[in-house]
Parts: C-alpha cells; structure tokens; sequence
C-alpha cells in the first residue's frame, strides 16, 4: 500500500511540473516545400526568442534547408520532415533556401518585435 501511495505521489509531482515545462517550449512555425517552392515563402516569427522549424519535403526528390544567417544546414529525404532549432534572433531578414534547387526554393524568416 505504501509503495503504491509513493507512485501516486510521485506522478501527482510530475504532473503539477509538466504544465510549466510546456509553457518553456519554443514556438513552432511549419513549412512545405512542394515543386521547389517553400510554402510560406515568409514566416513572421518573433525576435528575441529561440523557434522551431518543422520543414515538411512533400517533394518527391530530397531537399537541402539552408541557411548561413541562421546556422542552419540540413538534407530532408522526399516525403519527411525536419526540426530546425535557430535562435534566438537579433530583428532583421533570415533568407533560406533548398540548396539542391537555389534558383527556385528560396524563403526568409523576418524577425521582428522585442
């Protein structure tokens, strides 16, 4: 009985820490890279904090997020998707594009606020 009270305790714990932990989470913007083409072509994201970007290849042919700006280099196989952790970010233009296709899959995030 006792060992079973010690759980019960213990979750009720973990439960009462698990809301504030969520609400530390960086905020999370989504793109799609479909025929070449980032989709937003333009994200809104907020200066001064860390972010998560979900990129979504819904190409068929593997793609490559990059960015020198945001210190961001990573190869996406066709039909998966990445986390791209960046930041936190000064207010200003953060261009990107899918190195395996420069001329036409380009992009930019554009921090602003603080």
């Amino acid at each position: 009985m006792q060992l079973h009270l010690l759980g019960v305790t213990a979750l009720a714990s973990l439960m009462a820490v698990a809301p504030s932990a969520q609400a530390d989470d960086p905020p999370t913007f989504r793109l799609t890279l479909k025929n070449h083409a980032f989709s937003p072509a333009e994200i809104d994201v907020p200066a001064g904090k860390r972010l998560v970007l979900v990129v979504h290849n819904a190409d068929d042919t593997p793609a490559e997020f990059e960015s020198r700006e945001l210190g961001a280099e990573k190869v996406i196989s066709a039909g998966r998707e990445a986390l791209i952790r960046v930041g936190p970010l000064a207010a200003g233009r953060y261009p990107f594009a899918d190195e395996f296709h420069q001329d036409q899959a380009r992009g930019a995030l554009i921090a602003a606020g603080e």
